[in-house]
């Protein structure tokens, strides 16, 4: 890590809360459907149709209250009466109005890191959304450059670092997601840190354990501060 020049952070469950949020969300959903399926089987149904969605929404709350939507009619053939639509679409509505929770060190991380790096915001999902929550949380100051992605894969990182006029081996990533945050960057050449959340959503999980020499760990990003180089 002699060389590195760049660091970035996930956002979402990195340095604010927010995937229990969703699984609120989707709770409160399945007990919506209940006269019509069992609530995990409505849970099953939901995350099929997101996962659908995906390439035509992308991620986020207004992804997720289409996806919800859209499973109404579906499980219930159109039965459902207007006003579950109605509370669906409240439902994303209360969850874009939720607080922003900053996890544990990432004020005291991000200024320490900022004397002594670049450091850049790398999230995916809703624009409007992200900007809202990184506006909420105080933190912009801390970032050279913010990028939020349409998705995390290896060319949405080239670009990326491309964009920073620098080289993978000076680019650092850190996240909570092993499929989103690591992986891509750890391909392409670059080092990457992986910060575990206790909640993550099915589609973010790798079940095969991840071993590599450019990648570090830790619990918190308070952690960080005897890690890197500085």
């Amino acid at each position: 890590m002699d060389k590195l020049r760049v660091i970035a952070f996930d956002a979402d469950d990195t340095l604010w809360v927010n995937e229990p949020f969703f699984r609120e969300a989707e709770d409160v959903f399945c007990g919506l459907l209940e006269d019509y399926l069992p609530h995990h089987t409505v849970n099953r149904e939901l995350y099929a149709t997101e996962i659908a969605n995906l390439p035509l929404y992308g991620y986020g709350i207004k992804a997720f209250a289409l996806s919800m939507v859209e499973t109404i009619i579906r499980v219930t053939d159109g039965r459902a009466p207007l006003s579950v639509v109605e509370r669906a679409i409240n439902i994303a509505k209360e969850m874009l109005d939720k607080p922003v929770e900053l996890l544990e060190g990432v004020e005291e991380t991000l200024e320490y890191l900022g004397a002594r790096y670049r450091l850049v915001l790398a999230t995916k999902g809703d624009l409007l959304d992200q900007e809202r929550k990184l506006e909420r949380s105080g933190l912009a100051r801390h970032f050279h450059h913010i990028e939020v992605m349409s998705d995390k894969g290896e060319e949405n990182y080239r670009k990326l670092i491309a964009h920073l006029d620098c080289r993978p081996e000076e680019f650092l990533m850190i996240g909570n997601s092993v499929k989103s945050d690591i992986l891509p960057v750890l391909k392409l050449g670059g080092f990457a840190v992986h910060v575990p959340f206790h909640t993550t959503w099915v589609h973010e999980v790798v079940k095969e354990p991840v071993e590599h020499d450019r990648l570090l760990r830790c619990d918190t990003l308070g952690e960080l501060k005897g890690l890197l180089p500085g």
